[in-house]
């Protein structure tokens, strides 16, 4: 096997461990989340999701998703979410902006009673802790997705010295190590290979499939979405919908 094969296997690895870490750690709290999420939607509430940079990705996959539920929400902040921005070191400096999550939720759809969750790898930037502080303040219910390790690693960069798992309702840890990068090799003296997207997506995706099943075991239909290149998904989806549009807000 070349180096670069037996580097592939090594991330596989290294994802897969992490991958079993969560299952077998965070099960309880997997639980939780996706109880407080059947909760909201049997309850006609919404469900919000907001990540910064590639934290968002993880947050992106559950909107508009086959096989996802359609009241899934991206909360958006202009060039925060994705890389798509220019310079993109901007996204990064947007983070550390005190006071940007407040304007933000004070001009959303979001209400007492709603669910956001806050997905941050790192948590410790201004944006992610604030989103939290403010929409519990605002009567919401917070889920937190993120790195436990950096609390206990580095430095808050918020006022408060306070960290986003020190905000939530629920608290997940997605057990990624501080740098998010898994492999090493002599030669390349920065580490590599991120596995934080994979968990995170990972686990947002084992969220909401709880969340599916605790409607299901209530005798409730959950509004999920089918894939469009199906035959009959637009009809199921486009049914769906209409049903719960007062709570879809990608479609506005």
């Amino acid at each position: 096997m070349g180096e670069s094969n037996r580097l592939a296997g090594q991330y596989f690895d290294a994802a897969i461990d992490l991958l079993r870490r969560v299952r077998d750690e965070e099960d309880e709290r997997i639980g939780a989340a996706g109880t407080l999420i059947a909760d909201t939607v049997e309850a006609g509430g919404r469900i919000f999701a907001f990540g910064a940079g590639h934290s968002s990705l993880a947050a992106q996959d559950t909107v508009y998703r086959a096989g996802g539920l359609a009241l899934m929400n991206l909360l958006t902040v202009p060039g925060v979410v994705g890389v798509d921005v220019r310079p993109a070191t901007l996204g990064s400096a947007l983070e550390r902006v005190d006071g940007l999550a407040g304007a933000v939720l004070d001009t959303s759809p979001l209400e007492a009673g709603d669910v956001l969750i806050v997905i941050s790898l790192s948590g410790r930037n201004s944006l992610p802790v604030e989103m939290a502080m403010n929409a519990r303040a605002l009567g919401l219910k917070v889920i937190g997705l993120t790195s436990v390790a950096y609390a206990e690693e580095t430095k808050s960069r918020h006022v408060s010295g306070t960290y986003l798992r020190d905000h939530c309702d629920i608290v997940l840890d997605s057990k990624i190590p501080v740098g998010d990068a898994e492999l090493t090799l002599p030669g390349i003296e920065a580490p590599f290979a991120p596995a934080s997207t994979v968990v995170t997506s990972a686990v947002m995706q084992a969220v909401v499939a709880t969340a599916a099943g605790v409607l299901a075991d209530r005798g409730i239909d959950p509004p999920l979405l089918r894939s469009g290149n199906v035959d009959g998904g637009h009809d199921w989806n486009g049914r769906v919908m209409r049903e719960y549009a007062d709570r879809i807000y990608y479609r506005q």
